[in-house]
């Protein structure tokens, strides 16, 4: 008994401060400091949303028969009882989420609302997917009519005279799902939160939407607590972007499904071209500058790829070819996908770009040179395909729109809820509300010890030394 209470207090220690409802500050569900009505505030906890909040929200009147939200319903963030990777499971969500979606009550005056959204980064699939869908839910479900989209990122936010605002209706977003990039001409940099808070007071913006990934969102809270310090009314809610899927706690990131779709397609180019001359090898080099998401997924979803390289494995060269030569031997051809951070250590530049990411050397090119000079002598050789900026300028696919929408659209719900300096993503293929510090504070990688991973070994038949398994 002493044993188990000593261990019950070590617990609350490393836990820190808990609220009268049992959550830690540090849990993802300590919401207080997130909401208009209680970011001044110290104590941790779920948001009181029923007395908080004091407005009825119009869908409750619109759709009395509608299912809303308990607004302190929580998501658990640990599902598996017996686990074998209990101690590598994240402490933030172990005392759950709190769960996005429409409640009855909400804090803002749907009438006094002037909601902004914003697309930071590079093009993505799925952008205007998401700008359609907050567009469609505020001014539908809410009743909002001033809505306006931010041009060139933060950049818009910070200098809206040179990079004037874009009034978003139903009519001008109603088609723009179908084709790829971003009506808003999703911008890098520009970044000041002191001017992007005087520039949104003056415009009367109380809401704002920023999609972008973890950079984005990093910046998405130092906004908030510029804010926050403020006093300032405004609403904060970022919607993760990564093409790499790459984004901490949650599933997965919007067009992360499109871009694997449309990579499996280029790798069955590969395949083409390998099988259609002796000796062939296709090399596909594919995004995933700190993940290799895409890459692996794209190999399971061909299953057709016999070596995936990403940057989660240290390889040496001589164990490549001689996959190569024992791959050529049994079939006399071989497809590579490999991620664009993957072997950094043979092409390094040591650079770093204006926003501070490192600067890769091309791994797919070094990749296709040495395959060639290794198999120059045995009559074969290499095709080598690189689809990025196809892939990342791609469509949404139906599945990923569907995805899109529930983001976009719990991304109202949250903001309308007063929540700000938050994110919202799925965990367990729920949509949650998690603070955007949190989001902000690293990149998920691919697990070498994930069944996906495992699999991918195992569909590719890939030998040991390649898959980072027992180092």
């Amino acid at each position: 008994a002493a044993l188990t209470a000593g261990a019950a207090a070590c617990s609350l220690a490393t836990r820190g401060p808990s609220s009268a409802d049992g959550i830690s500050a540090n849990s993802a569900a300590n919401l207080r400091p997130y909401h208009l009505s209680s970011w001044q505030e110290t104590a941790p906890g779920l948001v009181k949303e029923r007395s908080a909040n004091k407005y009825l929200n119009p869908m409750a009147v619109a759709w009395p028969e509608m299912n809303f939200l308990n607004p302190d319903e929580l998501v658990a963030g640990h599902i598996i009882l017996n686990d074998s990777k209990k101690a590598s499971r994240r402490k933030e969500i172990s005392e759950g989420c709190v769960r996005a979606n429409a409640c009855k009550d909400i804090y803002f005056n749907p009438e006094e609302v002037k909601a902004a959204i914003v697309t930071c980064g590079g093009l993505c699939p799925g952008l205007n997917s998401i700008i359609r869908e907050v567009t469609n839910c505020l001014w539908h479900q809410y009743g909002v009519r001033s809505i306006v989209g931010m041009e060139a990122g933060y950049n818009g936010l910070s200098n809206p005279e040179e990079h004037p605002p874009v009034q978003l209706t139903v009519e001008n977003v109603r088609d723009i799902h179908m084709k790829g990039g971003s009506i808003l001409k999703a911008g890098r940099g520009g970044f000041d939160a002191a001017k992007i808070c005087d520039k949104l007071e003056k415009q009367g913006i109380n809401v704002l939407f920023t999609v972008g990934g973890d950079g984005t969102q990093a910046a998405s809270n130092i906004l908030y607590q510029e804010a926050r310090k403020r006093n300032m009314k405004l609403a904060i809610v970022g919607v993760p972007k990564s093409i790499d899927n790459d984004v901490l706690f949650f599933d997965k990131t919007f067009g992360f499904e499109s871009a694997v779709g449309a990579a499996s397609e280029v790798i069955r180019n590969g395949w083409v071209e390998a099988t259609s001359c002796s000796k062939g090898v296709g090399i596909v080099k594919l995004m995933g500058r700190d993940a290799g998401f895409v890459a692996m997924h794209a190999a399971l979803a061909s299953t057709i790829v016999d070596l995936v390289m990403i940057p989660e494995v240290d390889v040496q060269m001589e164990d490549v070819m001689k996959h190569v030569d024992k791959t050529l031997a049994r079939k006399d051809f071989m497809v590579i996908a490999v991620a664009e951070g993957a072997g950094e250590k043979f092409v390094s530049t040591g650079k770093k770009d204006a926003t501070g990411h490192t600067v890769y050397g091309d791994i797919g090119t070094y990749l296709k040179n040495a395959v060639n000079a290794h198999l120059k002598d045995q009559g074969g050789r290499s095709f080598y395909i690189d689809p990025s900026y196809i892939i990342r300028s791609v469509a949404i696919r139906p599945n990923d729109h569907i995805y899109c929408s529930r983001l976009a659209r719990d991304a109202v719900h949250t903001a309308m809820r007063g929540y700000t300096g938050v994110c919202v993503g799925p965990i367990h293929n729920i949509i949650v509300v998690m603070p955007s510090q949190l989001i902000a504070s690293g990149k998920r990688r691919v697990s070498l010890h994930s069944s996906a991973w495992q699999s991918c070994v195992q569909s590719c038949n890939m030998p040991k030394s390649l898959t980072g398994l027992g180092k």
